[in-house]
């Protein structure tokens, strides 16, 4: 579109959501924009970092409710008050009626528990371009099995590769299985327990130090897309929805990365 052609109506998008989220054309459209950058030689093949972060869904604590409880009377208003303070809620006997992909997640002890999803993305160090995005239902596991999955669609290789990632990803069981698809684990060591998956024979080199320096700067795509894309509360009902707008915010935030980056006098 020309920079002075008049935009599409809005009801275009929704009247053909339906079948752009049927063929995958977010996914398209994300790998579209990683084969720009990869054409430009800005992707590094062999760095990686993986991180998460909890996004809010579209959908309030009023709207969580047992699943199998006796039908409710209909509200008398439109902000009618719920007594739910003091009653024990769980995702296995509550659902949210307004988003029942939503789950009831917190990040850590002492702050409070919100319906959410995770967003998960992972970013290559040469120009901390993102390489893919995913997000899913949250869970104490769907940071390091997202992780793989992500990891996984790479391209194979011959060389060894290094993924970094905080002291959440210090676990027996993903430091194997990252092993195991010819990455070298540059974790944070978790030093809180009594023994750490990760030793002195991966700390003591030297591209340990500088991946955990690296690694931080996949908090800006996170912060950009929080703030800037408006993605701390989620706008859509439903995983796959919000999945769709993950995917094209990213691209979206990758786009403005490969601007910047050839902006740069060579």
């Amino acid at each position: 579109m020309r920079i002075d052609q008049p935009a599409f109506d809005a009801t275009t998008f929704t009247k053909n959501r339906t079948r752009l989220l049927a063929h995958d054309v977010a996914d398209e459209f994300f790998a579209a924009v990683v084969r720009q950058a990869k054409l430009r030689r800005y992707l590094s093949s062999d760095h990686f970092s993986v991180d998460g972060t909890l996004l809010d869904a579209w959908a309030s604590h009023k709207s969580f409710k047992p699943k199998d409880g006796p039908p409710a009377d209909p509200p008398a208003g439109r902000n009618v008050e719920v007594a739910w303070h003091g009653e024990r809620r769980a995702n296995d006997t509550h659902a949210s009626t307004t988003d029942p992909e939503a789950r009831l997640y917190r990040k850590s002890r002492g702050t409070p528990a919100k319906l959410c999803y995770s967003g998960h993305l992972l970013m290559e160090h040469r120009n901390a371009l993102i390489v893919d995005a995913e997000l899913t239902t949250a869970d104490g596991y769907a940071e390091r099995a997202t992780a793989i999955e992500m990891l996984a669609r790479l391209p194979a290789t011959a060389r060894r590769r290094t993924v970094a990632g905080d002291k959440g990803y210090d676990t027996r069981g993903f430091i194997t299985d990252v092993r195991g698809l010819g990455f070298t684990p540059h974790i944070a060591p978790n030093t809180t327990r009594q023994r750490s998956a990760i030793d002195g024979r991966t700390t003591r080199h030297t591209g340990h130090a500088i991946s955990m320096r690296i690694r931080k700067r996949i908090e800006e795509p996170f912060g950009w897309i929080k703030t800037i894309a408006g993605g701390r509360k989620l706008r859509y009902r439903g995983r796959q929805r919000n999945r769709a707008w993950f995917r094209i915010t990213a691209a979206v935030y990758n786009l403005i990365r490969i601007t910047a980056l050839d902006a740069v006098p060579a």
